[in-house]
Formats: C-alpha cells, structure tokens, sequence
C-alpha cells in the first residue's frame, strides 16, 4: 500500500458500497479508500449547495496526468517502430475530450455521479472528467500498476475499441501503417518520379506490400502524394468505409 493510501484514507470502501460495486464492475479495481472515490465522482455544481465541499478537479488534474502516462507507454510497447511526433498524435487522440467523453458515457458514469441536475450541465463533458478522477483515485489507492492493469485489461478492452479510434481519427498513411503492423506486413513507399518545371513539383508514388505494388498517388509535395497513394492502398484492401 503506497503513503498515497494512507494520506488520504478517510472511510472505508464499505461506507458506498455501490460507488465500490461500480468501480469494480467498470475497472476491475475494489476500493480501499471509498472517500477517493466518492471525490472522484463529485462535480463542483453540487459544491455549497449540499453538505459536499470537495470536488474531482485535483483528481482529475492528477488522472489526467496518469492517463496520459499510461497511453503513452502502451503506445510506446505497441508501435515500436514509429517516431517522438507519430506517437503524439495518436496518444492526442486517444486521450482527446472526445474521446474519454465516450468513454465515460459507455460506463454509465452518470448513475453514480453526483452534479446538480438543476443546472444545464453537458453531461459528456463532466463524465469524461470524472473518468480521470476515477483514474486519479485509482492511482492514489492502489499505486501506478494497479491503474496501469485497470485501464488496459479492463477499460480499453471493454470500452475502447483503439482501432476504430485510431482508423477514424488519423491521416491515410498513419492508418496504412496500422493497418500493416496489425497483420505484420512489410509496407514501403516508394518515389516513382520527382520534377520540378520551375514553379512547381510534382511527385509520384507508390505503395509497395511485400513485393506487391498496391496503391499509386500524386501531389505537390511527396507528403500529399504518399497521402494520396495510402488512400487508394486502403480502398484496394477494402480498408475504406
């Protein structure tokens, strides 16, 4: 048990016993510290109109942080093969207030949420937060792994679905390269032809699979060409809604 626990213990798991319930049904995780979780799941609206005077936002703040440390590692683990700058943009996605919204809708957080309901409140918004508090309280009570094992065996494999998040929110050649590594096949792109007639450039090229030339794309910078080129490799593989 980390000194985070015992800082911060206050009650037992015991004294809500259905915040408890939930978060072991939804993060495969049983609270030590039930107070934790019961800050994680209040919204400041209900601040100083109830007895409540503590909100999720410090655990937010802090769920945030380890959310994103964790996404950044399994990222790091899953496409080993990628740069500083592809793996940003993925883990921007993944972590988006979009997405954790999402997240936080498909767990039902809102059964559990304390908010007024008096207020126009966007209620996406407040479940995505409370989704990082929870991960937040998770971290506090039971150390990085504990939350590290809850996320990845627990909610990204029942409530994230990575591929579809990863194939809808990214560019062609980023979602070829999944696409690729997913079913461990060599892809290259190759430049077939670059001129210039003064003012212009003009670039082709090409999208090889082990040995086997699929897609072919132009533009005016071997970026747009190579976009170009992912774009129609997709749409061979039947990749393409």
């Amino acid at each position: 048990m980390s000194w985070f626990s015992n800082f911060f213990r206050k009650k037992s798991s015991s004294d809500n016993p259905e915040i408890d319930r939930f978060v072991f049904e939804r993060f495969g995780y049983r609270p030590k510290n039930g107070q934790l979780f019961l800050h994680a799941l209040t919204h400041k609206s209900i601040i100083n109109t109830t007895e409540v005077d503590i909100s999720n936002e410090r655990l937010e703040f802090l769920g945030d942080a380890i959310l994103d440390s964790i996404v950044a590692e399994f990222l790091y683990a899953r496409f080993p093969n990628e740069d500083e700058g592809y793996l940003t943009k993925i883990k921007s996605k993944v972590v988006s207030r979009d997405t954790l919204g999402a997240i936080g809708h498909d767990m039902k957080l809102r059964k559990v949420l304390r908010y007024n309901k008096n207020r126009t409140i966007k209620i996406e918004t407040i479940e995505g937060n409370a989704f990082e508090a929870l991960v937040g309280a998770i971290y506090l009570d039971g150390g990085f792994e504990a939350a590290q094992k809850s996320l990845i065996n627990h909610v990204f494999r029942k409530h994230v679905n990575l591929n579809r998040i990863l194939e809808e929110e990214i560019d062609f050649k980023s979602r070829l390269f999944i696409w690729s590594q997913k079913n461990r096949l060599p892809i290259d792109f190759e430049v077939l032809l670059e001129e210039s007639d003064g003012a212009n450039w003009k670039y082709l090229v090409r999208v090889v699979i082990k040995d086997r030339e699929y897609g072919r794309g132009s533009g005016s910078s071997k970026k747009k060409a190579e976009q170009a080129a992912a774009q129609e490799t997709l749409e061979l593989l039947g990749e393409m809604e």
